[in-house]
């Protein structure tokens, strides 16, 4: 068994360190992963392609599972988290002009937490580094080899220019969609799912009051819209708009006016306008690969999967990820046993293919498809309705959207 991480060297050129794991990627994934293994005793280094100024303040998901909140908790890294985070206990859906409240606590105990991720980022980060933990930041020209060794390696390039070898028992892959790792999965060991939407989100960061206490959904005849917030003076909104749009081709104006008639109620108040602080399109696909490890390689988070934005569950997906891999990985460290690594693929594919249809179906019963007839109109329609007045239909979209229990 490796028991720490000490440096030697391997070559006048190279500085070969060996850890139990390497864990490429900074994100949530990666640094809770990074905070649940050293808790139980185990040894990591962590690599990440961005500067640490840029992790920390790139603009993510901000709506946080109830287990998600938990475990940022238990791990020391909610102090702030429960100080800022703004507590929901339910989402409105809007649809004929009229606000239709899910009430998260009345029908499942929890809440959700309003908390953006480059928060959690600059939390799991000061924890981390405080407690003596390694972070490579700025590392570059990574290359992973012998994942289906017991030795695997990440050879990089630190920040300093300096030429690395990082050997391990395990490689996590936490470094997104577009990260280096799963690329080493041999062609043809990778089955990939995946689905395209006719439709983006532009999405804005304004200056300006939250008009409303929750977060509220939109459905109507112009298009999807959502209302969500930062903080009490910081408002996150986002409009349904065709892929191909261009930014560009959105003024302050047209924004604004737009958002204002899609999320509009009979008696209602419109919303807080002021700067737009940021904006940008970003298309909505599903994807996922299984299985979601090769050898001793374990992809986690956006890696191994994506989910439309609609049912806010990127981030609490990565999180539940590590979760389950690092009480396979204590198994293995303390009694050799492989069985929970052996199962750690199909385990976490049960929560994301719930996820991967929680978000699916929240997308395609609130936005406008390009082409949609009135008969699909309706069906859109009958479902909301149905879901705001069915007990038993409310306490589904709840209990997906609060959060289900890991590896379930």
């Amino acid at each position: 068994m490796l028991s720490g991480s000490y440096g030697v060297k391997h070559r006048t050129d190279v500085e070969v360190t060996r850890t139990q794991v390497a864990i490429v990627g900074a994100g949530p994934a990666g640094l809770v992963l990074a905070h649940l293994l050293a808790l139980r005793g185990f040894d990591s280094v962590l690599l990440e392609a961005r500067s640490r100024h840029h992790v920390e303040h790139r603009v993510r998901a901000g709506v946080l599972e109830h287990p998600t909140v938990q475990l940022l908790c238990e791990i020391g890294a909610g102090e702030r988290l429960r100080r800022e985070g703004l507590e929901h206990g339910g989402i409105s859906l809007r649809f004929d002009r009229a606000d239709h409240r899910i009430d998260f606590a009345a029908l499942t105990g929890r809440s959700i937490t309003v908390y953006g991720q480059q928060e959690v980022v600059k939390d799991l980060i000061a924890a981390r580094l405080a407690r003596g933990g390694e972070i490579f930041f700025d590392v570059d020209d990574v290359r992973l080899s012998g994942i289906d060794s017991d030795e695997p390696e990440v050879a990089f390039t630190d920040g300093g220019g300096v030429a690395r070898i990082l050997r391990a028992a395990v490689v996590a892959g936490c470094d997104g969609f577009h990260g280096v790792c799963r690329p080493y999965v041999p062609p043809g060991a990778l089955r990939v799912f995946e689905r395209d939407y006719p439709f983006a989100w532009l999405g804005i960061l304004a200056k300006a009051a939250p008009a409303q206490e929750e977060v509220a959904y939109a459905h109507g005849d112009r298009g999807f819209a959502l209302a969500s917030m930062r903080s009490p003076d910081v408002t996150r909104l986002y409009l349904q708009v065709a892929p191909e749009d261009a930014i560009d081709g959105w003024s302050d104006d047209r924004i604004w006016e737009e958002l204002n008639a899609r999320l509009a109620v009979d008696g209602g108040a419109g919303l807080n306008e002021g700067p737009i602080l940021e904006r940008g399109i970003a298309a909505m696909r599903s994807f996922v690969v299984e299985p979601m490890r090769h050898g001793r390689l374990f992809l986690a988070g956006d890696a191994a999967h994506i989910v439309p934005p609609t049912g806010a569950k990127g981030m609490n997906l990565a999180v539940a990820d590590v979760a389950v891999l690092a009480e396979a990985l204590e198994r293995f460290f303390a009694t050799g046993r492989t069985d929970l690594l052996d199962g750690y693929s199909d385990r976490c594919l049960r929560r994301v293919w719930r996820a991967e249809h929680f978000s699916w179906w929240m997308t395609s019963m609130l936005h406008l498809a390009p082409g949609a007839d009135p008969f699909e109109r309706r069906l859109q329609l009958s479902q909301l309705r149905y879901v705001v007045s069915s007990p038993a239909a409310s306490t589904s979209l709840a209990e997906n959207y609060v959060g289900l229990p890991y590896g379930s």
